[in-house]
Order: structure tokens, then C-alpha cells, then sequence
């Protein structure tokens, strides 16, 4: 099967339940009745599976990063004419660390400027018409109207003169470069990638499938460990996952924010969490002889019912030392631990 973890959370929950079998056992006192049956009849062991509480845990690989990571790019579209940092250097809020060419951008300012100038002129001279009654008061509100929106179009250009220039919005560290020096970027694609200096929380973020994904829940508990320190382990929570999947990955995305980082944690190192989910009580311990044909997460038992052996569909969340912890399966059920792989459905049987 697809889990074959162990999780030692359930040791001792099942503790007291291994030791009632073997004893029960060892006494002859199984909960199973003895019935005479036609010759042919299969002979098994049957039991009755114990209620219990899974705890199943979640391993998943993830990246370091914090939650004031900004990517900073350009308003507009252009030819990359300086990056003034490098990946790794500290920068401080308000520095200068990239700017467009500015050959176009100054050009669009201009033509702006012309335009409101001549609306300036047209409107002075509708104003002095109107006065000796040459033209109509439509023309006059035409002109101020043309006026407004040569205003508005500079004031454009002028905000998009100042952003073909990127500026540090914090304190911080420069964690990635996307761009060079006379790169063509668009409008908004990444040219550098900012955090703020260690003053914001440290979180890993996941990739999951969607039956990971369904297991955990926000506020789980979480042990995470980095690649480069794996002697180091933090506590983390589960903060957020994702509604969807990602287009891209096709994976569900979580996210964990470490409570105690560790002093040499940097942004993008490759880690690992073992996310430790919250009880369910809708799952039965059974032992692992009764449990046959596992795929993935699913599995198949035996009952036994009317001198015949039922096949049952179970899903496995989990499975300690002792035990398989699975749903699907009712405790009032006689399960067959013993000769279950010899059976079909609707097999005769004959309870020992």
C-alpha cells in the first residue's frame, strides 16, 4: 500500500487492546460461535474489530520562505537599463535599485504635456469667443472637458515615468534577481525579489495531493526539518490551504508557519515537514492478517455473517506496531482474522 507508515502516536492507544486479544486468545474466549457446516466449509478465526481514534501523520517536502516576501517590478513595460543590487546585498527603504530606459517613457511624458498645453490654449480662446457670443456654450464645456482629460493623461504619464524606476519599499534583503541589464520586461513581470530584513514570519510552503490535502486541517501541528540542518527540528502549525489546485503543478498548496526557527534559516531552503493530524473516531483497529488486497490507501476484510463470508471495502488512514487502523467497517461485525485469503465472496464457512 501507498501509506506504510508507522505512527508511533498510536502505540500506546492500542496497547491495551493488543494485550485484551492475546489474553482473550490464549483463554479460548474469542468473540466468535462454533456452528456445524457442510463438508467444504473453510474454517476460520473471527473477531470484533475494536473502535478507535486514527491520527494518521502527512510527510511533505517544502520551501523556506516569509510571509513580507514582494516581487518588485515595473509599471511598464521596457528595456532594463540598470540593477543596482545584488542577490544577497541589504537594502534599505526608498534606495534606488532598478531602472527602464527611459528614452520612451520620457517621450509619452512630453507628448502628454504638449496635449495639455494646447487644451490650456483651446480652452482661453473658447472662453474669449463665448464672451463675444461667436460660439456656443456646448464649445466652451467641449474645451474644458478636452482640457480635463489632457490633465488625466499626463498625470498618467508622470506616475509612469516614476515607477520606471523600482525602489526598495522596506528594510530588507534582496533574495532573487529575475532580470539583467538591457532585458526586455513587460509590464509587471518580476525583476527582483525583496523580503524585509527577518521582521516577518518564517513559513513552509507545500505541495499536496489531494488526498493529503483532504487529511489535514488548519491549525494541525507540524515537525519540519531543513535539508542543510537536519539535526534541527522546529515546531510549525498548518496557517492556510489552499481552495483549489494550482493550474501549473496540479498540486494543493499549505502553508506552515515555523514557531521557532532556527538562527541560520534562509529563504528558499529545501525542507521537510511531518504534519501530524487531528483525531477521528470513526476508524476500527483490526489486526494486520485480516487486511487483503491493499491499493493505495484502500484495502478488503472478511466478515463473517449467516455461515458465510462477506467481502468488505475498507480505507486504511493508518497503522502502528500492533495494528491497521481503517473505516468502512461496522465493530459489531464478526471480522475473519484468520483464513481470509482462502476465501470469496459468499464462501462457506465454519467458525472455530
Amino acid at each position: 500500500m501507498k501509506e506504510t507508515r508507522k505512527a508511533n502516536s498510536f502505540h500506546t492507544t492500542f496497547a491495551s487492546i493488543t494485550l485484551l486479544t492475546i489474553f482473550l486468545s490464549s483463554c479460548g474466549r474469542t468473540d466468535a460461535t462454533t456452528e456445524s457446516m457442510d463438508n467444504g466449509a473453510t474454517p476460520v478465526t473471527v473477531m470484533h474489530a475494536h473502535p478507535a481514534r486514527t491520527e494518521a501523520t502527512v510527510n511533505v517536502p517544502g520551501l523556506f520562505t516569509t510571509d513580507d516576501e514582494t516581487a518588485l517590478s515595473f509599471l511598464s513595460g521596457g528595456i532594463v537599463r540598470q540593477i543596482l543590487v545584488n542577490e544577497g546585498e541589504r537594502v534599505k527603504a526608498g534606495q534606488l535599485l532598478a531602472t527602464l530606459e527611459p528614452t520612451n517613457i520620457d517621450a509619452q511624458v512630453q507628448q502628454a504635456q504638449l496635449a495639455f498645453e494646447k487644451a490650456e490654449r483651446d480652452l482661453q480662446r473658447a472662453e474669449a469667443l463665448f464672451k463675444d457670443s461667436v460660439i456656443s456654450l456646448e464649445m466652451v464645456q467641449n474645451a474644458r472637458t478636452g482640457l480635463g482629460v489632457a490633465k488625466e493623461q499626463l498625470t498618467a504619464a508622470q506616475y509612469g515615468r516614476r515607477h520606471a524606476e523600482i525602489h526598495a519599499t522596506s528594510d530588507g534583503f534582496v533574495l532573487r534577481k529575475f532580470a539583467n541589464e538591457g532585458q526586455l520586461v513587460g509590464a509587471g513581470d518580476p525583476v527582483l525579489m525583496v523580503n524585509g530584513a527577518g521582521k516577518g514570519k518564517w513559513l513552509l510552503k507545500a505541495g499536496l495531493s489531494d488526498k493529503d490535502w483532504a487529511k489535514i486541517s488548519t491549525g494541525d501541528s507540524a515537525t519540519v526539518r531543513a535539508d542543510a540542518f537536519p539535526d534541527l527540528p522546529m515546531r510549525a502549525v498548518v496557517t492556510s490551504k489552499s481552495a483549489g489546485a494550482d493550474q501549473r503543478t496540479g498540486a494543493f498548496l499549505v502553508e506552515l508557519r515555523i514557531i521557532d526557527p532556527g538562527p541560520d534559516v534562509a529563504s528558499g531552503l529545501y525542507g521537510k515537514a511531518t504534519i501530524h493530524t487531528r483525531s477521528r473516531a470513526d476508524a476500527v483497529a483490526i489486526p494486520y492478517e485480516a487486511l487483503l488486497d491493499g491499493d493505495a490507501s484502500q484495502g478488503s476484510v472478511f466478515v463473517a455473517a449467516e455461515g458465510k463470508a462477506h467481502k468488505r471495502t475498507v480505507i486504511v488512514h493508518g497503522i502502528t506496531n500492533t495494528h491497521v487502523l481503517v473505516s468502512g467497517l461496522d465493530s459489531t461485525e464478526a471480522l475473519i482474522v484468520n483464513g481470509g485469503p482462502y476465501l470469496t465472496e459468499g464462501s462457506p464457512i465454519q467458525v472455530r
